[in-house]
């Protein structure tokens, strides 16, 4: 006030500029005033709550001021300290001034003070808290001294740099001078300021306790990524200079704070966020307070970054971290953590140094028990194994336990080396109930992957497996351990390995000899677990797969009469153990399908269960594809298995499903396909036995001609169908002949029309109704040229009449399978049969310019070798010579035109079978090829 009184009458400009500084003075104070609470004025003298933020220094007066007073105080209370009596600061930061520095510059009441600073840097924010001396300073380095001596001229240097100085005047041609004074010395001898080493000491530590504090607000308060940045950067060069720092850190929580700007929308403060947090982790204490925040699972996030920087910040802070046993359960723990350590660790070519500190964070992790189950969860079972091979007793049943409820947990590939292979093994001969479960358990597991079979086979599983199976018993125990020990033995049987090198006792048995193979069909009992039964029958049913085990399969079976028990597990309620006995028979039906088609014939509630099987509605299923596969595969000729098919409705049955199959009407799945072939070989099964009365009405019934010949046709693309549609019907035109009868004397008397009756059926002929059906064929059928007699497709199967003829010719142009191509050549053939009329039957062929596709079809499988080409040619060839013998002009033009034709004659009379090549003479006979021995030679004199 007393400046702003004496102001009116100044006009010095300097006095003026004077003035002017105290009034921007005057209102920051009041300014500062303002923002404290009215609460905080304890004294009445501040009625208002505040102080005016807007006092004026010329020409008004303020609220709270008079002229003799100011808020109580006197003019005496108000004493000035002169400039010179202030400690002088040096600044050590020259560069710009940052944002961050702007924000701070008015903190600690320091942004408008006499001299008006302005401050460049955090630390020099600092340096004005706590202010640098002059004699900080060492006068030859302008830096702060370390360890400050005193010369004998009375100058305080640093140790370091006055010695460096004495070296100079080492060889004493000149006097030793002091740098400061100039003065002459005597001596080189120096002593320690230990007063002013203390007080440097003191104010290092306060200094840099003020800059962490200084930090703080800056990290809460900063509002651009510049000031936190600059912040960050303050914090991580006074976390590295010294533990107390971090200690601070820790305790202003500067530390719990850090964790969220890792979620930051910048990547340089989270990469910076994170290199502070990995020093503060290096004390215990540190990783106590991360512990307690969200830090790990936002670094676990970042691990996936797409910037290097940013993952090599966040994979160096969690090995850091890892380094500690209070933080190893909650890495491991963390969803998704092992997953992403073990996918850097691997994929080591697209970031090395990311995948080698990912591998030792592993490597501490296992530390942790229940971290290495975590890992092995993942996939990645290497640390698992060396525990279990290379741990303590303990350890290993711990690891066997992890891995035992892994397995029943989810399906995995574990691939175990052969050391882990052996500790498992033995586990299995422990007394403990517990742990022999689970090392069976495991064991079950790593042999369903096939690779491992082996690895267990040179570890000796298979005789301790049959041991646990065939002689072993604990009365306390149930038996799952035998179910166990059946499921190894059958991935292993089933892993390819060759059967006759796996030993499964000291004798020398092999899993293939008949010792073995009695002991499995032994144990099939209907009394027994399903699963047990079950891998019993895999085990049987994979060394049905080779020959020479087969044969001691099917002796065994019939010697024990198993056959009967593996019938009735196929009405299992155990759909895996129903399909795989429905296997099995399927692959012994070849060597003993007349004996299983009499115990099927025999077993209650057979064959009707199969015939339920196979028409139940809805998706098509394994078990569905099974039964009617094995159906077909039992031998065709076995009339009791037949007419017990028969009995049970089963013609209808499958004349339905081959209907719904073709339009489509049952969901398909993928054993759509060998559930039609069933269905198709189960109804030609039928076609094998028309001999019977019963079998042969009902193919009557049924137009089994019609049937087949529309699946020639309409096969679903598959060559089996068209294959058993074919012998279908061969068979049944074999029964064409005795079928047919010759036509009576009325039949053979044509019929006179009247007008009416020729108009009527004119009429008839021209109006097409689509919805009105053909009427139906005449009872007593028509008169057939191949047959001689009467003849109609449902009652006396002819094929002439039934259409088929084309179909079959249309296989035979279309499909280049040998198996088919024989099997149409055999339905063809039947129409030239010598018990028909051949020239007819020719004929009828001839339409269909037969001559030319069996032609080509022989060219087609000449060249092939197999029985199926030898049987293809065979027919061929006798069709040719049919078509020689018997055909009219355009078809021995045809045949004989064949240039290819005389060289596969020759080839086959040359290399073929006693059959081939009897009828490959016959054929070179007919084109005079070769000489008929059968002509009569008439001698003539000359």
């Amino acid at each position: 006030m007393r400046c702003s009184a004496v102001a009116r009458e100044l006009k010095n400009d300097d006095l003026l500029g004077m003035t002017e500084d105290l009034d921007s003075v005057i209102k920051n104070i009041g300014h500062e005033l303002s923002r404290i609470p009215a609460s905080t004025f304890g004294s009445s003298r501040f009625p208002d709550g505040r102080a005016d933020a807007n006092l004026q220094i010329a020409g008004h007066r303020p609220r709270y001021c008079d002229q003799n007073s100011c808020d109580g105080y006197s003019e005496a209370d108000m004493s000035i300290i002169p400039a010179n009596s202030r400690p002088r600061r040096r600044t050590l930061h020259n560069s710009d001034m940052p944002r961050l520095v702007d924000f701070l510059q008015g903190m600690y009441h320091e942004s408008h003070d006499i001299g008006a600073h302005s401050f460049n840097s955090l630390p020099e924010v600092a340096e004005y808290v706590e202010p640098l001396y002059d004699s900080f300073f060492c006068p030859l380095t302008n830096k702060v001294m370390v360890d400050p001596v005193t010369t004998e001229s009375g100058v305080t240097y640093d140790r370091k740099a006055i010695e460096e100085y004495f070296e100079k005047f080492a060889d004493g041609s000149e006097p030793v001078v002091c740098p400061v004074t100039k003065m002459s010395m005597q001596s080189k001898a120096l002593r320690s300021n230990v007063p002013l080493k203390s007080t440097i000491a003191e104010w290092i530590m306060r200094n840099e306790a003020t800059r962490v504090r200084i930090a703080r607000t800056a990290l809460s308060m900063a509002s651009t990524e510049a000031m936190l940045l600059e912040a960050i950067q303050e914090l991580k060069l006074l976390a590295k200079i010294r533990r107390k720092n971090r200690e601070q850190m820790h305790k202003i929580g500067i530390t719990k704070f850090l964790p969220r700007l890792l979620e930051h929308k910048d990547g340089l403060i989270r990469c910076d966020s994170l290199d502070l947090l990995c020093l503060l982790a290096e004390d215990e204490t540190g990783k106590e307070v991360i512990a307690n925040t969200r830090a790990i699972t936002r670094t676990i996030k970042l691990l996936s970054s797409n910037s290097p920087d940013e993952r090599h910040a966040a994979i160096s802070f969690l090995l850091e971290l890892s380094k500690s046993e209070l933080l190893l359960e909650n890495i491991g723990s963390t969803s998704g953590s092992i997953l992403m350590l073990t996918t850097m660790k691997f994929n080591d070519s697209d970031d090395p140094v990311a995948a080698e500190k990912a591998g030792e964070v592993l490597k501490n992790l296992e530390n942790c028990p229940k971290n290495i189950k975590y890992m092995a969860e993942s996939g990645y079972l290497d640390p698992l194994q060396r525990h279990l091979v290379e741990g303590s007793e303990d350890v290993q049943m711990e690891m066997v336990s992890y891995l035992g409820e892994l397995v029943q947990k989810q399906e995995m590939t574990i691939n175990i080396a052969g050391s882990a292979s052996e500790i498992l093994i033995k586990m299995v001969h422990s007394g403990n109930t517990v742990i022999r479960k689970a090392a069976l358990d495991v064991l079950v597991q790593i042999s369903s992957d096939g690779p491992n079979s082996k690895t267990l086979v040179d570890a000796g599983a298979v005789p301790v497996m049959v041991e646990e199976l065939f002689i072993r018993k604990i009365d306390d125990e149930p038996m799952g351990s035998k179910t166990e020990a059946a499921a190894v033995l059958a991935n292993i049987v089933e892993s390819g390995l060759d059967p006759d090198t796996i030993v499964v006792n000291k004798e020398g048995h092999v899993i293939t000899s008949k010792y073995s193979v009695y002991n499995f069909t032994h144990m099939l009992k209907c009394s027994m677990p399903d699963d047990l039964n079950l891998s019993i029958i895999r085990v049987l049913l994979a060394l049905t797969a080779l020959p020479k085990p087969l044969m001691t399969v099917v002796s065994v079976m019939k010697e024990q009469d198993s056959s009967l028990t593996v019938i009735e597990f196929m009405g299992s309620k155990t759909e895996a153990l129903g399909i795989s006995a429905t296997r099995l028979l399927i692959a012994l039906s070849p060597q003993m399908g007349h004996t299983i088609a009499e115990k099927l014939c025999k077993a209650p509630g057979q064959p009707g269960r199969l015939v339920k099987s196979i028409g139940q509605p809805g998706r098509v299923t394994e078990r569905h594809a099974v039964a009617a596969t094995l159906l077909a595969r039992l031998p065709y000729q076995n009339i009791t298995l037949n007419l017990a098919l028969l009995e049970q409705g089963a013609v209808p049955t499958l004349l339905a499903k081959i209907e719904e199959m073709q339009r489509g009407e049952m969901r398909v799945s993928r054993h759509a396909k060998t559930y039609m072939e069933g269905l198709v070989g189960a109804l030609v099964r039928m076609t094998m036995t028309l001999y019977d009365p019963d079998v042969l009405l009902a193919a009557m019934d049924h137009n089994f001609t019609a049937v087949l010949t529309d699946l020639l046709v309409r096969s679903a693309g598959s060559d089996e169908v068209q294959r058993l549609a074919a012998v279908g019907l061969e068979n049944l035109s074999h029964q064409s002949v005795n079928l047919s009868q010759p036509p009576s004397e009325e039949q053979r008397r044509p019929k006179k029309k009247n007008i009416l009756r020729r108009l009527r059926d004119a009429h008839t002929g021209r109006v097409h109704d689509n919805n009105r059906k053909p009427p139906p064929p005449p009872a007593q059928g028509r008169l057939c040229p191949v047959h001689r007699g009467v003849c109609s497709p449902a009652t006396t199967f002819c094929l002439a009449e039934a259409g088929a003829v084309e179909a079959l010719v249309g296989v035979l142009e279309s499909n280049e399978n040998g198996r088919v191509v024989d099997a149409v050549l055999g339905a063809l053939c039947t129409l030239m049969d010598d018990a028909v009329d051949v020239e007819r039957g020719v004929a009828v062929l001839a339409e269909h310019d037969a001559a030319r596709h069996v032609l080509r079809a022989l060219r087609q499988h000449r060249d092939v070798g197999g029985d199926t080409a030898g049987a293809v040619s065979r027919r061929c060839f006798w069709a040719v010579e049919r078509f020689l013998a018997h055909g009219g002009e355009r078809c021995v033009r045809d045949v004989t035109a064949d240039r290819a034709l005389p060289s596969a004659l020759v080839s086959a009379f040359h290399k073929g079978d006693a059959a081939t090549k009897q009828v490959a003479e016959s054929v070179l006979r007919s084109l005079h090829r070769m000489p008929d021995y059968s002509a009569t030679y008439v001698s003539v004199e000359l």
